[in-house]
């Protein structure tokens, strides 16, 4: 469990600081409300020799721990292949209230080829500090865009209806992760496929919801950081032992 400090921003100015507990937090992948929708981004990721088991129903759950969350501007990396993915974020706080964001699931690619959930867990989730009260946008929901840029270069761009409603999102949670709590819990809702189809690679990430009824966004932005970058090149380890093919540190 841990306590976040944040900002509910109101449509009506009523701005709040506060501090949201997490108790658990899980990932959602493929949580398009068309099925084939998601088809592209794992096809996009099956480049990179990652497979998603597909023999779990849509949209799986992957539990993080929440450690792992951040609102932070920068995030520590062992190699140059982790990428960021622009996310739904949903949380229910602790008097029931929905709130919904926007988060980054940022991901270690190299890893992600052995096992998803730890791929995950390795890299931060992270959130933008400032979340909606779902109640207040409930009626115009669907006209909010997401955006994720790598390098100053355009990423990702798709409106939230590609994917699962919020209100959705937590009754499947309720229906198959009846080990979680119905209340603090964290959810970041999948992602979806690159505007050039290919997995994007780079230090500074930056993204968006944007819900242009309101006139209103959220931005976030954070850097990379190759920690193998302050050792000199002879006295790096290999990141991958054992009977894996190694993957040497980015020089």
């Amino acid at each position: 469990m841990i306590a976040v400090p944040l900002t509910v921003q109101c449509l009506n100015g009523g701005d709040g600081a506060v501090t949201l507990t997490v108790e658990r937090m899980v990932n959602l992948g493929s949580a398009t409300r068309d099925p084939q929708t998601a088809v592209a981004h794992r096809d996009e990721v099956a480049k990179h020799g990652i497979r998603i088991a597909t023999s779990v129903p849509a949209p799986r759950i992957y539990p993080i721990g929440s450690h792992a969350l951040t609102t932070g501007t920068s995030v520590e990396v062992h190699t140059e292949e982790t990428s960021g993915e622009v996310e739904i974020v949903v949380a229910r706080d602790g008097d029931g209230r929905v709130l919904v964001g926007v988060g980054s699931d940022h991901t270690d690619r190299a890893l992600e080829r052995v096992s998803i959930p730890w791929s995950k867990q390795v890299c931060p989730n992270v959130l933008a500090p400032v979340l909606w009260p779902l109640e207040e946008i409930r009626d115009h929901w669907d006209d909010c865009v997401l955006r994720s840029w790598v390098d100053d270069r355009l990423y990702q761009e798709v409106s939230v209806a590609a994917f699962l409603h919020p209100d959705d999102v937590l009754a499947i949670l309720a229906e198959r992760a009846p080990g979680l709590p119905e209340r603090d819990v964290m959810v970041f809702c999948g992602t979806i496929v690159s505007v050039d189809k290919r997995l994007g690679f780079g230090r500074d990430w930056r993204f968006q919801l944007d819900d242009p009824s309101a006139g209103r966004r959220i931005d976030h932005a954070y850097r990379v950081v190759e920690m193998f970058d302050a050792l000199a090149p002879d006295y790096r380890v290999p990141v991958v032992t054992g009977d894996g093919s190694a993957v040497a540190a980015s020089a």
